[in-house]
C-alpha cells in the first residue's frame, strides 16, 4: 500500500517447473508493486515475476493493466521454456484501487481482453491478504474469517466458505475511514502545527515531525510541504514518528495510536457481525506495514478491544506475502484439495527455522483472552 512506484524485477522460473501445466495465474498488485505466480492445479509454483505498482485511477486502466501484462508476460515465459505458457484454468487478480464491485468488473473485463486464462476473477487486494492469512489447520479448503489491512490508508473484508463476503468502500473520509499510514501522519502534522502557534494541546510532535526532515519548526516543514520542497507523499514517513512519540507517554501521540486501534477493532467487529461470526472462533487478521510492524500501543489495544467485543476472535499478524493469497484463492476457484494450499504455502512463507515472521500468522508471547492459539 505504499506510494512510490518501484522498478520491474526478474521472472524466476521453479527447477520441477518443465512439463508442467499452469492451471492457475495469481496476481497481487499493490500501489507499489505487482506480484504474479503461475501454479498447478495441485499447489506447485512454476515461475513468479515482479512488476511496477498498479495505479489505475492514476494511469488509467489500460495503462495500469500494462504494468500487470509485463509481469505476466515474463512469468509466462519462464513457466513456458522454448514456448510462451498456455493459458490457464483461473486468472486469480488481488488488485488496489479495486475499491468498489463495479471496478472489479471493469477490471475483470479489462484482464479477460488479455486471453491469459478461462476464467477471470477480479478481488480487492485485501482479500489476498485475509486468504493467505488463514492458516491450513483452520481449513483452506473453507476459508471463513476477517481481515483489517493498515498501509497508506486502511481497509477491512470478511469471508465465509459459501463465498458470502463483508466489505467497506474504502475509499478514504469520503467513505467514512479514519487512519492508515497517510491518515496518521496528516493527523500528527495537524496537532504539531497547533502546538506550536498555540491553538492546540503541547505535544513532542511539534519539535519531533520537522526534526525528521533536518528541520527546527512546524513553520519550516509547513513551508517545505507547501511549496514542494519536501513532496506531500513524503508524510508518510512521520508515521514511525508519531509511534515514537506516543511511545514517550505523549498524551496527544498516544490518543491517535488510540483512536487507530479503536479503527481497526470496529471494522472488525461490523465484518463479524455482518457475516454472523460475533459469536465463532475465526482469526481476525492485521495486515499492512503498521500492523505487520507490531508496535506495541496499537497492537495490544487492538487485542484487548477485541477481547471485549468479540472475546472468540482470535486476532493474528499476517506477514506472508499477499501473492499467496491470490494462489490460495486460485486454488478455491478450482476446488483443489488441501495438500494443493499446503504446497503452495511451503513455496511462498518462510520455514519454522526462519524467525519470528514464520507462518501465516505471527504469535505473540501471549493469548489474548478467549483466543487461543496462534493469538496476538
Amino acid at each position: 500500500m505504499g506510494l512510490s512506484e518501484q522498478p520491474s524485477g526478474g521472472a524466476a522460473a521453479h527447477p520441477s517447473a518443465a512439463g508442467h501445466t499452469p492451471a492457475v495465474l495469481a496476481i497481487d498488485a499493490g500501489n507499489s508493486k505487482t506480484d504474479v505466480a503461475l501454479l498447478t492445479a495441485d499447489g506447485e509454483v512454476l515461475a513468479t515475476a515482479r512488476g511496477g505498482g498498479f495505479r489505475p485511477s492514476a494511469a488509467g486502466v489500460p495503462a495500469a493493466v500494462d504494468v500487470l501484462a509485463e509481469a505476466v508476460g515474463r512469468a509466462r515465459a519462464a513457466a513456458g521454456g522454448q514456448a510462451p505458457a498456455a493459458p490457464v484454468r483461473q486468472v486469480m487478480a488481488c488488485l488496489a484501487n479495486a475499491d468498489l464491485p463495479v471496478e472489479e468488473e471493469q477490471l475483470a473485463a479489462a484482464l479477460t481482453e488479455r486471453g491469459w486464462g478461462g476464467q477471470v476473477t477480479v478481488h480487492n487486494d485485501t482479500f489476498a491478504v485475509l486468504r493467505a492469512g488463514i492458516a491450513a489447520q483452520e481449513g483452506d479448503a473453507a476459508p471463513s474469517g476477517v481481515a483489517v489491512v493498515c498501509g497508506a490508508g486502511i481497509n477491512c473484508v470478511g469471508m465465509l466458505p459459501d463465498g458470502r463476503t463483508a466489505r467497506f468502500p474504502a475509499l478514504g473520509r469520503l467513505s467514512g475511514d479514519w487512519g492508515g499510514g497517510g491518515g496518521l501522519a496528516d493527523e500528527a502534522l495537524w496537532h504539531a502545527a497547533r502546538a506550536e502557534d498555540g491553538r492546540g494541546e503541547p505535544t513532542l510532535l511539534r519539535t519531533a515531525l520537522p526534526a525528521h526532515f533536518g528541520l527546527e519548526t512546524m513553520y519550516a516543514l509547513i513551508e517545505a510541504m507547501h511549496l514542494g520542497r519536501i513532496p506531500y507523499a513524503r508524510r508518510l514517513e512521520l508515521t514511525p514518528v508519531l509511534f515514537t512519540v506516543a511511545a514517550q507517554d505523549d498524551p496527544v501521540a498516544a490518543s491517535l495510536v488510540a483512536r487507530m486501534a479503536e479503527e481497526v477493532v470496529t471494522m472488525a467487529v461490523v465484518a463479524l457481525r455482518r457475516l454472523d461470526l460475533l459469536d465463532a472462533q475465526v482469526p481476525v487478521l492485521l495486515g499492512g506495514g503498521i500492523l505487520a510492524a507490531g508496535h506495541p500501543l496499537l497492537n495490544d489495544r487492538i487485542v484487548d478491544l477485541l477481547a471485549e467485543r468479540a472475546p472468540r476472535a482470535v486476532p493474528r499478524v499476517v506477514r506472508a506475502r499477499p501473492v499467496l493469497g491470490a494462489a490460495l484463492l486460485g486454488l478455491d476457484a478450482l476446488g483443489a484439495p488441501v495438500a494443493a494450499h499446503a504446497r503452495a504455502r511451503r513455496h511462498f512463507e518462510p520455514q519454522p527455522d526462519a524467525g519470528p515472521s514464520a507462518g501465516a500468522g505471527t504469535p505473540a508471547p501471549a493469548a489474548a483472552p478467549g483466543g487461543g492459539p496462534g493469538t496476538l
